[in-house]
């Protein structure tokens, strides 16, 4: 297991929130395609899905928007929306690709844990260096997403590494859990929603979660404090 002032084996990034700020453009996707549906959409159900498996984020629109169609039409819809402006910008959240270049130089390996389908990541990663992550687990390839453990479960198990060896860098309570329950270490950046401070006290997760305001100036030596 990871002892204290050790460095991970492993790094398991989220992607939306964490590593780019495509929150934003999910939540326009939302409501554009609730109101074109002739619902009404609200700020306060767009925060709950941040970080949510996108099959449950497609249920939940259909439920609450009163879009007449099935969780993956809904999913695809949104998939469509968000790729499309991704491919005009990608707005990077601060700190996390420097972090994310200093952990690969020094041979700590990489993965990212996304509820994001493949079709949607694969336009982040083209736009990062070319081995950037040995490997990615996607919401298209679990049965069971974010807040169940089984992403996080199986990055690690691609990687050939304990979840205790790794550190899982979540940016929402969703994501947290996840990572928490599949008994990883957990540096918690929020952004568009609040990570609580009690998650760290739920039973298994004492003394593994660490809260950051921001990862500029974070180093990868940094993690062994995690």
């Amino acid at each position: 297991m990871t002892e204290p002032h050790q460095l991970p084996r492993a790094v398991l990034w989220d992607m939306d929130g964490t590593l780019v700020d495509t929150e934003p453009y999910w939540i326009a996707a939302e409501f554009d395609i609730v109101e074109s549906h002739g619902g009404t959409w609200t700020h306060e159900h767009a925060k709950a899905l941040v970080g949510a498996d996108l099959l449950d984020a497609g249920e939940y629109i259909r439920r609450h928007g009163g879009v007449e169609r099935s969780p993956h039409e809904i999913v695809e819809m949104l998939l469509d929306r968000v790729v499309e402006k991704i491919r005009v910008d990608v707005p990077w959240r601060p700190g996390a690709r420097e972090l994310l270049g200093g952990v690969r130089e020094i041979g700590i390996a990489t993965a990212l844990v996304t509820m994001s389908w493949k079709r949607f990541s694969d336009e982040v990663l083209a736009c990062l260096p070319t081995g950037s992550f040995h490997v990615s687990v996607t919401g298209d390839e679990v049965e069971r997403g974010k807040p169940h453990p089984d992403p996080y479960l199986l990055a690690a198990d691609r990687l050939g590494v304990s979840p205790s060896d790794c550190v899982a860098i979540e940016d929402s309570p969703t994501g947290t859990r996840s990572a928490l329950a599949a008994g990883c270490r957990v540096l918690g950046v929020p952004h568009h929603v609040d990570i609580p401070a009690s998650l760290a006290d739920e039973p298994g997760a004492i003394g593994r979660l660490t809260l950051r305001d921001s990862l500029v100036g974070f180093g990868p030596h940094d993690l062994a404090g995690i």
